[in-house]
C-alpha cells in the first residue's frame, strides 16, 4: 500500500525538496530490509498480549511421545500456549501489504499461499487443543491425509500458475527470451545452465526445461514437502523460527539476485542463474518472514513462553517453498534448509524401519533433534548447533552460485 502510495505521489515526490527522501520506498531492496523490522515490530508489539489472550483461551499443548525419557525431559513445556502462529502469519500479511507491489503476481500468490496454509494450521491447532472442551468421541484435529489433500491442492494451484504465468510473460518478449526458458528450467547446482559466448547467452548441456506437469510435479513435492518438514521441526524452543530466519535471509538475498535489474544489466543473467522478471519483489515477502520468525524468537526462546503450532509452521515452510519455486532454486534451498530435509527424512525413515523390522529403531527417536536430545545434548545445544549448521548451509549454498 506504502508502495502504491509512493508511486501515485510520483511527480509531487519528485519535484519536492520536503517529500524527496520518500523515494526511496521505490527500491525493493529498501523495502525487503524494512519489511525485517516492521514485522520485527508487529510481532513485539503484539506479543504479550497475544500470549495472554492464548492463555485465557486455554490454549495449550502438553506433548507426549512414546518415549518415557523424552516425556521427562518435555515434561516443563506442559500448558504452554501454542498456536502463536496468529503473530508471525498476522505480521507476515501486514508487512507484505504496506510494502509489496500488491500488482505482483508473485506477490498474490504468496498471499494466497500463506492465509490458505494458515488456515489449514489454524484449523488443525484450534480442533486439536481445544478437544478437551469438545464433547467425547469428538476428533482432536485434521486427520494427516486431511492436511496433505489441502496442501497438495494448493500446490498444485500455484504450481499450474506459475507455469503459465511464465509462459504468457515472458514468452515472445525478446528481452525476456532469457527468462522465458529459465522459468522453466531445472536449476542444477554446480552446473551453468546458460553460458556467455561474448555476444549472447545460449543453453548448455546441462539445461533442462520441464513440461507443465513435471513443473507442478516438481512444485508439489517442494512447497508440500517443506511445509511439513518445518512442521516436523518445530519441537524445541526456537529450533523452527531460528532456523527460519536465517533460512528467510538467504532467500531474501536470492530473490534480490533472481529479479534485479539496472538499465540493460540484469544480475542473474552475469551470475549464471534464473532471471525471472519481478520476482524481486518477493524479497519483501521473504525480508517479513525472517523478521517475524526473529520478533518471535524473542518469546520463543529457551525457555519458550508461546509454540508456533500448525499455525506457523505450515505456511513458513509452504511460503518459503513457493519462493524456491517461482525463483527456480529448488535445490538450493534442498541446501539451505537442511535441517528441515534432515527432520523430515529422519522421521520417515524410523517409520519404514519400524515397519519393516516389526519394531527396530535407528534413531533414539524421530524427529532427530529428540535423537540428540536424548544422546546427551541439552536443548538449547541442540538447537543452537542446528541453527550453526544451517548458517553454514547458507554460506556453501551462496558460494555456489559462482562455483560452476
Amino acid at each position: 500500500m506504502i508502495y502504491h502510495l509512493i508511486e501515485a505521489l510520483g511527480t509531487w515526490i519528485d519535484q519536492s525538496a520536503l517529500l524527496g527522501p520518500l523515494a526511496v520506498f521505490r527500491y525493493v531492496e529498501f523495502r525487503a530490509l524494512l519489511a525485517v523490522i516492521l514485522a520485527f515490530t508487529i510481532v513485539l508489539t503484539f506479543g504479550e498480549r497475544t500470549i495472554r489472550w492464548l492463555l485465557k483461551q486455554k490454549i495449550q499443548d502438553n506433548p507426549e511421545f512414546h518415549n518415557n525419557s523424552l516425556n521427562e525431559l518435555m515434561a516443563r513445556k506442559g500448558n504452554t500456549p501454542t498456536m502463536g502462529g496468529i503473530l508471525i502469519s498476522a505480521a507476515i500479511l501486514a508487512s507484505t501489504l504496506l510494502l509489496a507491489d500488491l500488482s505482483s503476481f508473485y506477490v498474490q500468490m504468496g498471499l494466497i499461499c500463506l492465509v490458505w496454509l494458515f488456515g489449514v494450521g489454524l484449523w488443525d491447532d484450534w480442533w486439536k487443543l481445544t478437544s478437551a472442551r469438545r464433547k467425547p468421541g469428538t476428533r482432536d484435529g485434521l486427520h494427516s491425509w486431511e492436511k496433505l489433500i489441502l496442501q497438495v491442492g494448493l500446490a498444485v494451484l500455484l504450481g499450474i500458475f506459475i507455469h503459465h504465468h511464465g509462459e504468457n510473460k515472458f514468452g515472445g518478449l525478446t528481452d525476456y527470451d532469457y527468462a522465458a526458458t529459465m522459468a522453466h528450467s531445472l536449476t542444477l547446482p554446480f552446473f551453468k545452465t546458460w553460458v556467455w559466448t561474448g555476444e549472447a547467452f545460449v543453453p548448455s548441456e546441462y539445461l533442462i526445461v520441464l513440461g507443465p506437469v513435471a513443473f507442478v510435479f516438481v512444485a508439489v513435492i517442494v512447497i508440500v514437502g517443506m511445509s511439513n518438514a518445518v512442521n516436523l521441526t518445530d519441537g524445541m524452543d526456537g529450533l523452527a523460527s531460528g532456523i527460519m530466519v536465517i533460512v528467510a535471509f538467504a532467500f531474501l538475498v536470492l530473490c534480490l539476485i533472481a529479479g534485479f535489474t539496472l538499465n540493460e544489466f540484469v544480475l542473474a543473467k552475469y551470475l549464471l542463474v534464473p532471471y525471472i522478471p519481478l520476482s524481486d519483489e518477493l524479497a519483501i515477502l521473504a525480508g517479513s518472514m525472517a523478521g517475524a520468525c526473529l520478533g518471535f524468537l524473542w518469546f520463543n526462546c529457551h525457555p519458550a513462553r508461546v509454540f508456533m503450532g500448525d499455525s506457523g509452521s505450515l505456511p513458513l515452510g509452504g511460503l518459503i517453498g513457493f519462493i524456491a519455486v517461482v525463483i527456480r532454486q529448488e535445490f538450493l534451498l534442498l541446501l539451505i534448509g537442511g535441517i528441515y530435509v534432515l527432520e523430515a527424512l529422519s522421521v520417515i525413515l524410523q517409520v519404514g524401519y519400524f515397519k519393516l523390522t516389526k519394531g527396530k529403531r535407528i534413531f533414539r527417536c524421530a524427529p532427530i533433534h529428540h535423537h540428540f536430545h536424548l544422546g546427551g545434548w541439552t536443548e538449547q545445544q541442540t538447537v543452537i548447533r542446528f541453527w550453526l549448521i544451517t548458517a553454514l548451509l547458507v554460506a556453501i549454498a551462496l558460494a555456489t552460485i559462482k562455483l560452476r
